[in-house]
C-alpha cells in the first residue's frame, strides 16, 4: 500500500471516500465516470473495501480514497477528492 493511502488510513475521525474511475462507451463515443463508491468513519472498513475493490476490479477501473471532514465544500480545498480521465484514456 502506498504512502499516500496509509496516510489518508489514518484513524483520525474524518470520513473515508473512495472514488471510482472509469470509462464507458455512451452513444458510440468513451467517456470516463467518477463514482464515489464507498463512505464511512470506521478506518480498517475503508482499508479492507479498498483492497477488496482493488482485488475485483474490472477493466480500467481506477480506485482512490480520501479523507476529509463532514460539512466541507470539497472544491474550496486546494486538493479534493477527483480521478484524473485524460483524453489518451478516452481514445480506443
Amino acid at each position: 500500500m502506498d504512502e499516500y493511502i496509509k496516510m489518508v488510513l489514518k484513524n483520525d475521525g474524518k470520513l473515508k471516500l473512495i472514488l471510482k474511475g472509469t470509462t464507458e462507451l455512451k452513444n458510440d463515443q468513451k467517456i470516463g465516470v467518477v463514482s464515489v463508491v464507498y463512505i464511512t468513519r470506521d478506518v480498517e472498513l475503508a482499508k479492507e473495501q479498498f483492497e477488496k475493490l482493488n482485488e475485483y476490479k474490472e477493466n480500467d477501473d481506477l480506485y482512490m480514497i480520501y479523507s476529509c471532514d463532514e460539512d466541507t465544500y470539497l472544491p474550496g480545498l486546494g486538493h479534493y477528492p477527483s480521478l484524473e480521465i485524460s483524453k489518451e484514456d478516452l481514445q480506443d
